[in-house]
């Protein structure tokens, strides 16, 4: 985004791409359908060191934009849910257009370019490379964070930062599934692929209404992604199974119409079958008639589900997270600009600074807005 912007100002614009072929992330996003931004862009979808940092970017360049690029192109895409954007056939339709934009604009792209050194001299930046070297008067970094290191994720933007002068905040892995404990893996390994709705807090109270799995190494799903960003190590997650609030509601209907039937039986209607067989053994009364529970059980039994404590053993990491938290520090990054206030010339888009957005399309619409601002000032 940001090489089309230039160039389209008549910027003589080069885009180094060290991979044999560039948008790899693009490819994989969204099962292969890329979730290209959402229908709700908000500041307070991002985390960032200073949270004001992204709306000038998000103004300026809106997700309203992107979609007129996309229809432009006449892609076809949907809404599936939470806002949430996704390509109607195939994510090779958004990199296609991506690739026809650059090349419309007048940019070059080289592809397999590995960066060697980046120097700067009489106010220039000089650039050494395996397919030759350069000497620009605007460098913007574009690199990406750490996650998804197969898809040649590197910590070459934050070198390049630190080099200039820039902080690099800790960085860990965002948006990433919980992995367990020894004596949680034997509990509930066995229950992979078991999905449930529910809502996800953190120890903070940051929440998230969307499902939760099971898996073989611990717990994923969208509300687990969410979380995972707000998430520090040795802290629990809590997790809500009784969304709706009807869990006593319906234990007590039964206790009028059915007193015989065992409170057992009653979760199994309500939660799968696999889940309660496990949660069972937590609890005493669960072979109950419900008629004989008492206040207390029922209290604790709402408190169960309603209270789902999981500490988890740690994330994934990098290797399946979707983003990487921290980067670049965004105090000495223009808001309106993207450029360095400590280089002049010097420019960071995207996920290689301290920006992070929620799952749904948000980082997607961080990589569009800020590449756009950065093209308009480079």
């Amino acid at each position: 985004m940001c090489a089309i912007e230039s160039a389209k100002r008549g910027r003589k614009t080069l885009l180094l791409e060290h991979g044999k072929r560039p948008g790899r992330k693009i490819l994989i996003a969204g099962g292969g359908r890329c979730n290209f931004t959402n229908m709700d862009v908000e500041a307070s979808n991002y985390l960032c060191g200073n949270k004001h940092f992204v709306k000038s970017a998000l103004a300026q360049y809106t997700q309203w934009d992107f979609i007129g690029l996309v229809c432009d192109h006449n892609i076809a895409y949907f809404e599936k849910t939470l806002g949430q954007l996704f390509c109607e056939d195939s994510a090779h339709d958004i990199l296609n257009m991506l690739l026809a934009e650059l090349k419309n604009s007048g940019a070059e792209l080289i592809t397999q370019a590995t960066v060697t050194d980046i120097s700067q001299q009489d106010n220039a930046y000089h650039i050494l490379s395996s397919q030759g070297d350069f000497v620009c008067q605007s460098l913007v970094i574009a690199t990406g964070g750490l996650s998804m290191p197969k898809l040649g994720a590197t910590p070459f933007g934050f070198k390049i930062a630190e080099q200039f002068g820039h902080t690099v905040l800790p960085t860990r892995a965002g948006l990433v599934p919980f992995t367990y404990k020894e004596a949680q893996k034997q509990q509930y390994e066995a229950i992979s692929g078991v999905s449930m709705p529910c809502i996800a807090t953190s120890d903070d109270g940051t929440s998230f209404k969307e499902d939760m799995l099971f898996t073989h190494r611990g717990v994923s799903g969208p509300a687990t992604l969410q979380i995972s960003s707000y998430w520090q190590e040795n802290q629990a997650v809590s997790y809500n199974f009784d969304v709706d609030n009807s869990l006593i509601e319906n234990v007590e209907k039964a206790r009028q119409e059915q007193p015989k039937l065992k409170l057992v039986n009653l979760l199994t209607r309500i939660y799968p079958k696999r889940f309660i067989e496990i949660e069972a053994k937590r609890l005493n009364f669960f072979d109950k008639a419900i008629g004989q529970l008492t206040k207390t059980e029922s209290q604790q039994l709402a408190q169960h589900f309603q209270s789902w404590q999981f500490t988890p053993n740690g994330t994934e990491g990098y290797r399946t997270a979707e983003v990487t938290m921290g980067g670049v520090d965004t105090n000495h990054v223009s808001s309106k600009t993207m450029e360095s206030k400590l280089s002049p010339g010097l420019f960071f888009v995207g996920e290689v600074l301290d920006v992070t957005g929620w799952l749904g399309g948000y980082n997607f619409q961080w990589a569009w807005s800020s590449g756009f601002v950065a093209g308009q000032n480079c």
